[in-house]
């Protein structure tokens, strides 16, 4: 499912920055999509944290041939060594394994996360353990299809801003936010373009 205000997005980020207009251009037809399930975008996001796109992917993939159903009761239930095997952390298993309680036991009202501003939302998720901030924006971004979030621990998007918008040098969180300012409301979809600029492979939690 790609997000209704896409286009509108597109349109209104190219007006208000050239770079970005650039990287619209460069990044051709694809868009953001939402695979429709909360577990698995949560699932991978955990998988991912504090590793490379295409590292999190390779481990992702060796996840889903030991386990083909990613469901919350199958990843509980898969054998915790297995999942080591798979190249993730002792922390990264019991992470999984405490999400997949989270879902089992019903501890959330998922119909009441459309009903959330960003900041409720993403405080109701890092209340599980192995949720942090990070994890609760790409959740924003990837699942619930928020416009607006702005990841700014993400180091692809702290990467992808030095490279266009400073000679590739660094750049604080302070500064950052200023630039993110002309992006308003449509940060995520700012951040999406700004993370393919680095890879032509669609970022997809």
């Amino acid at each position: 499912m790609t997000p209704i205000y896409w286009k509108q997005a597109q349109q209104e980020l190219a007006v208000q920055d050239k770079i970005m207009r650039r990287l619209i251009q460069q990044a051709g037809n694809t868009a953001l999509s939402s695979r429709g399930d909360a577990f698995t975008t949560l699932a991978r996001s955990i998988v991912g944290q504090q590793i490379s796109v295409k590292a999190a992917e390779s481990v992702w993939q060796k996840v889903i041939k030991e386990t083909p159903e990613i469901t919350a009761q199958a990843l509980h239930n898969s054998n915790e060594n297995s999942l080591r095997a798979c190249g993730l952390s002792q922390r990264k298993v019991s992470y999984l394994q405490d999400l997949s309680r989270h879902f089992i036991d019903e501890t959330w009202d998922e119909a009441a996360w459309n009903e959330m501003d960003d900041e409720a939302l993403i405080a109701q998720l890092i209340q599980v353990k192995g949720i942090g901030r990070w994890t609760a924006e790409m959740f924003l971004i990837f699942h619930m299809l928020r416009p607006n979030v702005l990841p700014l621990d993400d180091i692809g998007l702290q990467r992808a801003i030095s490279l266009h918008y400073n000679t590739n040098q660094p750049l604080d969180k302070k500064t950052i936010r200023e630039i993110a300012n002309q992006w308003q409301p449509w940060c995520s979809v700012a951040t999406w373009y700004l993370w393919r600029s680095l890879d032509p492979l669609p970022v997809a939690y």
